[in-house]
Order: C-alpha cells, then structure tokens, then sequence
C-alpha cells in the first residue's frame, strides 16, 4: 500500500491522487467532489476553513511530463470528502487512513523540540523565528482565500459552454434566427421553469468578486452563464433547455 498521509510543512495530509488510488476511484470523479465541497462551503460562508484545509496544487504525469490539478487536504478535509463514500470498503478505507492521520500526529508530537533547557537569547531568536513564519501563513492563507473564493465563484467548464454555444448555433441556423434572440429566450425559459432571476444573481455575483478584491475587468466579464456554472442545479436545467430547443428546431 502507498502511504496515505504525509508530512508537510509541518502538517499531516493527504492528497486527491492517494484518495483516487485507494479508493478505487477515477481521479477526475474524486476532484469533482472536491469542487461539490468547496462551493457547499462558499454557500455556507465557510470558505476561510476551505482555504486552510484545501489546497490547489499541481502534480507531474510521469508519462507524458504534463501537470495535471490535484488537492492537498487535511485530515478535516478528508473527512468531509470520503464523509460520502459509504460501501464496505470504502469505510475500511476510512478507517485506515483515519489511523494513519493519528499515527503522523503523534509523529509530529514526538518530533516537536523541547525549547525550556535552550538559553534565554537561543528562545528569543526561536520565538521569533516563530512568529515570522506565523505571520506568513497567514499572509499565505489569505491569499488563498481569495484566490479560492474567486476561482469558485468564476467557475468555466469550457467542454459544457462550448458544446452549448453549438447546439445554440445549430438551431439558429436551422429555425432562420439569430443566436442571441435564442439565447435571450434560453434565459427566459430557465428564469421561468428554476423559478430565479439572473439579471439579480448576476448582480450579487459581482457584488461578491468585488468584496475579493477582483479586477474591475474580471467583474465587467462575469455574466450569466457563470450565474448558471456556479449553480449545478441550473447549470442541469439551462443543459435541458438547450437541448430542447436544439431538438425543436430539427423537425
């Protein structure tokens, strides 16, 4: 077995690609969870605690030499993705990894130095030493947040829009229209059938990138399908609709 968790920067993690591995699951299924996660705590207003216990990193494809994303997670992390997985083996997965995140906090526990026997001045330079790499977690952790609650927010699934923005113009060639009249009428259809208003959403969605600090430009580009991206329910019923009226346009 590969190891679980490892140590880094000081603290016992695990990451998207072990997950993937040990539970039988395509990695690409375990970073869509992940991403389910992080917008369940956007919408919980707890996405500081995202930030601090989810991080975005990359890994190397030894094959190809690509990088490809993946998530580094805490043991609070990890809980709350594997929290769903509930056959058999997935729970005696849970409770080995589990045991493993125990076993490298008492590690780190064990390994921790004993600074009470070191001189006055040693302690002071120690303690200061402390308080420096303090202050640049923190400043890292900030960072992060807003880079995840930007990223969050700005979600693009350029397959989904792409494959969209065909099927819109197929059917507009076909019924003789223009695109952004059958896109304007999509709208319409799924402001009335999800019962919302994307002319408002789109407002507080500019309202919240604003609050993080984004470019006057990157606020001026959102628009209403990153309204819909952000929502997995409309993002499901705006596909339908879209499909309906590819489909429309055929007979």
């Amino acid at each position: 077995m590969t190891h679980l968790v490892f140590i880094q920067k000081g603290q016992a993690i695990t990451d998207s690609l072990t997950v993937a591995q040990e539970f039988g699951k395509e990695h690409k299924n375990v970073l869509r969870d992940i991403e389910i996660q992080l917008l369940k705590l956007v919408e919980a207003g707890e996405q500081g605690w995202g930030v601090l216990n989810f991080e975005r990193t990359h890994y190397k494809n030894e094959q190809n030499g690509q990088w490809y994303p993946k998530f580094d997670m805490t043991e609070d992390a990890f809980a709350i993705v594997a929290m769903s997985y509930t056959t058999p083996e997935a729970m005696k997965m849970k409770v080995k990894f589990l045991a493993e995140f125990k076993r490298m906090r008492q590690q780190l526990q064990a390994a921790a130095v004993d600074t009470s026997q070191l001189s006055p001045i040693l302690q002071l330079l120690i303690q200061q030493e402390q308080q420096q790499q303090a202050i640049i977690q923190r400043q890292d952790a900030t960072d992060k947040r807003v880079a995840v609650i930007q990223e969050t927010i700005l979600q693009r699934d350029d397959d989904w829009r792409d494959k969209l923005n065909g099927m819109l113009n197929g059917a507009a060639r076909r019924s003789g229209g223009l695109f952004r009249d059958l896109r304007s009428r999509s709208y319409e259809m799924l402001e009335s059938r999800a019962r919302c208003d994307l002319n408002r959403r789109l407002r507080n969605l500019r309202d919240r990138l604003q609050e993080t600090g984004a470019t006057k430009t990157k606020i001026a580009e959102a628009n209403r399908l990153d309204v819909i991206e952000a929502d997995p329910k409309l993002k499901e019923i705006y596909t339908t609709i879209i499909k309906e009226l590819s489909i429309g346009t055929l007979s």
